[in-house]
């Protein structure tokens, strides 16, 4: 959303002269009726919850001054107010009396495959919707997670997205968190390609390096199933509590559910594959190491009668008096035919 209002501390009115060391909470409100969309300020909320239009209040991050802002104006249990203030692993639902506590995570690419996960939670109320952006990695960047609500927001206030219910809103915003995650999917299969061809050009120069790669984009294909699998599991529990009701508002959590397992699948299907891809190359390079390895055993079987040889007769037969010429060739002769004997059978027996 582009309008933004600085909520003031608690026991701080707004316009107040400045404080030491302010601590503001930036809340976006956007009221959508059937004029349009219009922004408002964290002063107007009881009024505009004594309306009827669509609400929607997004929170960047979750604050003291968010919780008095928020929590007792639209009755969130203090759990589900705790819950926001921290990192959740996994995604989950709670259904209350007047509101749907929701939790899902977007990825986010980080250095060396690391898979960052953004968390939204969210407040489903008859007609209004919160949406929460959870604590981050520092390492990410501030706008990575609000890519979401920013999206569907400018549909809303160019009117290409007119919900008319805190639903339907919820529905665009998780619809474009599920595009996100198909996003990153094609990304990654993108690369699962460029892999496969360097593995069947035989182009994998660096093998240490090349594996690392290759575990790299199994990772976050991995990491993609895992949220679309969570995330679809709690849209299941909605559809299983009715959680926002019979009629349309069933149906757009059963398109949810549908669309997170889709999701799933397709991230399922190409770690497969690409765990096709890395089989194929570790059984090539351990062949590779095998026939190296027999090779090898054959050199140390055809050497090591010679070795024996000249270890037991080389000193009577080399001193430093003098050489006994005919012995030593003898014994050369010996060695070679013994070497050649050793070759022949070993290729008979199909080792080389």
């Amino acid at each position: 959303m582009s309008g933004r209002y600085r909520a003031p501390p608690a026991g701080r009115k707004p316009g107040a002269g400045p404080c030491l060391q302010p601590q503001y909470a930036v809340v976006e409100i956007l009221r959508v009726s059937s004029a349009g969309a219009e922004r408002h300020r964290v002063d107007e909320l009881d009024e505009l919850l004594a309306g009827e239009d669509v609400l929607w209040v997004d929170v960047p991050h979750w604050d003291d001054d968010a919780d008095d802002a928020l929590t007792k104006r639209f009755g969130i249990h203090p759990r589900a107010a705790a819950d926001c203030a921290r990192r959740n692993p996994v995604p989950k639902v709670h259904v209350y009396p007047s509101h749907v506590f929701v939790v899902l995570h977007a990825p986010e690419r980080g250095a060396r495959g690391h898979v960052h996960y953004l968390e939204l939670d969210q407040f489903i109320g008859p007609n209004w919707l919160i949406t929460v952006h959870g604590p981050v990695n520092p390492l990410v960047t501030p706008e990575a997670p609000l890519v979401e609500t920013r999206a569907v927001a400018r549909r809303v206030e160019t009117d290409r997205l007119r919900p008319a219910s805190s639903y339907e809103l919820s529905f665009a915003v998780v619809t474009t968190l599920v595009r996100r995650l198909r996003d990153y999917l094609t990304a990654l299969t993108e690369e699962v390609w460029k892999l496969e061809q360097r593995v069947t050009g035989g182009q994998s120069a660096d093998p240490e390096r090349f594996l690392e790669e290759l575990f790299t984009v199994r990772h976050g294909l991995l990491a993609i199933r895992t949220m679309a699998s969570l995330s679809r599991e709690v849209y299941g529990r909605m559809v299983t509590l009715a959680a926002f009701g019979p009629g349309e508002g069933h149906a757009l959590l059963l398109d949810l559910e549908d669309q997170f397992g889709r999701i799933g699948k397709l991230a399922d299907g190409q770690r497969e594959y690409l765990q096709g891809v890395i089989e194929f190359y570790q059984t090539r390079t351990n062949t590779k190491m095998t026939i190296a390895a027999e090779r090898l055993a054959v050199i140390a079987a055809v050497t090591l009668p010679v070795t024996a040889l000249s270890s037991i007769v080389g000193m009577n037969v080399i001193v430093n008096d003098g050489t006994q010429i005919g012995a030593l060739v003898a014994l050369l002769v010996v060695m070679m035919a013994m070497s050649v004997t050793l070759l022949i059978w070993s290729r008979r027996k199909g080792w080389w």
